[in-house]
């Protein structure tokens, strides 16, 4: 038998690194604009960008830090943010962004579980650090973003990153790495249970900014002025620190505000073209727009994801303001991105109605994932629009086992037949378009976060004049989805709602607290007692919170 034949090219490893080289010199005065926590405007290019990455690199190899430790952040979208994010994994660390808007008790979880060595934060967030420092012993350092003199006074060890990177001279060239090393590490943030970590590779890194670069994904170009509101310790923002300088895109960095005003406002001033966010934040700018009686000057497109896309604002955007909108859908085990809804030149001929029955789903894959729906036996279920089941996925950037929280990896891997359950009920088109029907996993996703329906139903069991307690999504014309709980009081209790509410004060992060609690006699159970969730969403399906008409919680 002749030996296979091998192609007869480079072996060139795909690392995070090249990106950014590749617009510090092909695109070296493209700007990167960054609205500052200290309220003014900063500028600089891709080259700056490169070079002091590489001077952050050399400050942390400074202080010790090894090619695999990971290095935490706890940043808004800015111009440190970014380097922090080049230069930790160019030199072969790992980069652990962390989401504050978890409890502090689930963040100092996750420091600990992926054993950060150091965290860089934005000052707004040093009371956060104040809480957090006695709980994260293996911490050696808490590094402020900001110069001397905006150090917080903090009883912890703190460096000051603006002295850091000043003190080196950015001589220094990236290392060639393997590219199946870790390079970002991502927590899940509304799972059963603690958060669990999502481990990236550079190679994983790299396909998928190519995959959300594509002209049917996000479809970055070099001549897009390029705002992501996502955030960037949410998921990578969705790929887009990698995808803007893969393409040479400008880059403009919101920062802290994200009302409608200032959005709006840097959209103008920066003459942005694409943008990304969840729901909430475009109920937010499409509202301020409409108050002042303005319009989008530049703004072509924008991808809308971690919640479903509200039919009306879809078309507000597309019928009066002329603006596009690609309804997304992804996961932290996906890097995120996972599906767009673009259509196909066959799918654009098709009438009005039908174009966008289309748009309103999650979309069809990125080149590079696939996806299908299997039953409960675990066979594929046909993609005729009607059949549901739950929906698994695989490819180059989707995760085979998270994160064990040491170098073993010893955790079982949850594939099912090398692919990777995704937890939500979905149904699949003759088109190729996903629709996410459901989630095998009640979890509630409030402004594309998500809350976890079963801590909630714990902490409302432990108060004792509660018998038993159920926790369900229930619509909100802002948030999306919202917890309202339901709750059988113990015989003889006169246990109120303002009480139970108050009773979960402390113990959840504010925007994780109910908003409204319905007290019945009974819950239903299935023949093995477990609650049968189903029955009380159809039961509450018409309930109107108490917060509808303001839009007052926040997510």
């Amino acid at each position: 038998m002749p030996m296979p034949l091998l192609g007869q090219m480079m072996d060139v490893p795909l690392n995070v690194s090249t990106l950014l080289v590749h617009a510090a010199r092909y695109a070296a005065d493209t700007e990167i604009v960054s609205r500052r926590i200290e309220g003014d405007i900063h500028r600089y290019t891709y080259r700056d960008c490169e070079r002091r990455a590489k001077q952050l690199a050399q400050a942390l190899m400074r202080l010790g830090v090894a090619q695999g430790e990971r290095i935490g952040t706890l940043a808004w979208n800015g111009y440190r943010h970014l380097e922090a994010y080049y230069g930790t994994t160019g030199f072969g660390a790992v980069c652990h962004t962390i989401n504050p808007r978890l409890f502090p008790e689930q963040i100092a979880y996750i420091v600990n579980h992926a054993d950060d060595r150091y965290i860089l934060f934005d000052t707004t967030f040093a009371p956060l650090v104040a809480k957090l420092a006695p709980s994260c012993p293996n911490v050696k350092a808490w590094i402020a973003l900001a110069d001397d003199a905006g150090i917080p006074a903090l009883d912890a060890p703190l460096l000051g990153y603006e002295a850091l990177v000043g003190a080196q001279d950015g001589d220094y060239e990236w290392p060639v790495l393997d590219e199946r090393l870790a390079s970002y590490l991502c927590y899940t943030s509304g799972t059963t249970g603690h958060p669990k970590g999502a481990l990236y590779s550079h190679r994983s890194v790299y396909l998928h900014a190519m995959g959300a670069a594509l002209p049917d994904a996000m479809g970055f170009s070099a001549h897009d002025s390029v705002l992501p509101v996502v955030p960037m310790f949410h998921v990578n923002a969705w790929g887009i620190p990698h995808g803007a300088p893969l393409a040479g895109s400008k880059l403009v960095l919101p920062g802290k505000d994200l009302d409608g005003k200032s959005l709006y406002e840097l959209m103008e001033a920066e003459r942005v073209t694409f943008s990304a966010g969840v729901p909430t934040v475009w109920m937010s700018l499409l509202a301020h727009v409409k108050s002042i009686g303005a319009t989008f000057s530049t703004l072509e497109r924008t991808v809308i994801g971690g919640s479903s896309c509200p039919p009306s604002m879809l078309e507000t955007f597309e019928d009066e303001y002329g603006v596009r909108v690609i309804h997304a859908w992804g996961m932290t085990e996906m890097s995120p991105l996972g599906t767009l809804a673009r259509l196909n030149w066959e799918q654009a001929q098709r009438p009005l109605e039908e174009r966008r029955r289309l748009l309103r789903k999650q979309g069809t894959v990125i080149c590079g994932v696939d996806m299908k729906i299997v039953g409960q036996d675990g066979r594929e279920l046909p993609r005729d629009g009607v059949a549901f089941g739950d929906l698994h996925v695989r490819g180059p950037w989707v995760i085979d086992r998270y994160f064990s929280g040491d170098e073993s990896g010893s955790d079982a891997s949850p594939l099912i037949d090398g692919w990777f359950p995704t937890g939500d009920v979905a149904t699949i088109d003759p088109d190729g378009f996903l629709q996410i029907t459901d989630r095998s996993k009640d979890v509630i996703k409030s402004g594309g976060e998500w809350i976890s329906s079963s801590e909630l139903e714990n902490i409302a069991v432990a108060h004792p004049d509660v018998a038993e307690a159920a926790c369900i999504a229930c619509r909100h014309p802002k948030w999306d989805e919202r917890p309202l709980l339901v709750v059988v009081r113990r015989p003889g209790a006169a246990v109120t709602r303002e009480t139970l509410l108050a009773f979960y004060e402390g113990k959840v992060a504010k925007w994780w607290m109910p908003d409204d609690v319905v007290f019945v006699d009974e819950l239903p159970h299935t023949a093995t007692g477990k609650l049968m969730k189903l029955k009380l969403r159809e039961r509450f399906r018409g309930h109107v919170l108490p917060t509808s008409g303001d839009g007052s919680e926040s997510a």
